[in-house]
């Protein structure tokens, strides 16, 4: 009984919000984002208009990285002040490397992130809702790791292979060739040399 009236009542509670959701904002979430960017975009304009407005690349990139800063903060925050001591983090019969695990894994989040965030703008700008789902199913997999195995070691190898798959494809989408990588990382690129900057 106590299951059909939790139940119940949660849908009494929250089903009419959900169905407003589901019916209104799922359907096209995208239009709302880009009609909000635009909007921005214009206002930024009328403000100050010899300054362009930053490209959807950068905005991707800085978007993704606010919230892998965030999200590395508030994960690992805890971990870190336990660290300092005095006490024992965890339950009995943690490896003694969890701080480090720990450390690893909010870096491979925070870097998975700006990946997410490259690949899933490109993927709203260009319509292709394969790739939103992509980056969906590898969020969830990712945060799921830690549920699915205790394994640290096992988890922190499957994050990394995942982030540098994730990396390569945001790599990609962002302008990126095999020729100008190997340019880049042959200095041959005068680009990214630093003599050949001008002075300011």
């Amino acid at each position: 009984m106590t299951a059909a009236v939790f139940f119940g009542c949660a849908f009494i509670a929250f089903g009419p919000a959900l169905a407003l959701y589901i019916f209104t904002i799922v359907t096209e979430p995208l239009r709302i984002i880009f009609l909000i960017i635009g909007k921005a975009s214009e206002g930024l304009k009328t403000i100050n208009p010899y300054e362009k407005a930053p490209s959807m690349r950068l905005l991707a990139y800085v978007s993704g990285l606010g919230f892998g800063i965030m999200s590395g903060v508030f994960s690992f925050v805890n971990t870190l002040s336990d660290s300092l001591g005095p006490g024992t983090v965890g339950i009995h019969g943690d490896p003694p490397q969890f701080f480090l695990y720990s450390a690893f894994m909010t870096l491979v989040i925070t870097l998975l992130h700006v990946f997410w965030g490259i690949v899933f703008f490109d993927g709203c700008e260009k319509k292709k809702w394969y790739t939103l789902l992509v980056v969906l199913l590898s969020h969830l997999l990712v945060s799921a790791l830690t549920l699915i195995s205790p394994h640290y070691g096992l988890n922190l190898v499957l994050a990394y292979i995942i982030m540098v798959l994730m990396g390569v494809w945001a790599f990609f989408v962002s302008g990126g060739s095999c020729r100008s990588l190997k340019l880049c990382l042959l200095c041959q690129d005068k680009d990214f040399l630093l003599f050949n900057q001008r002075a300011r």
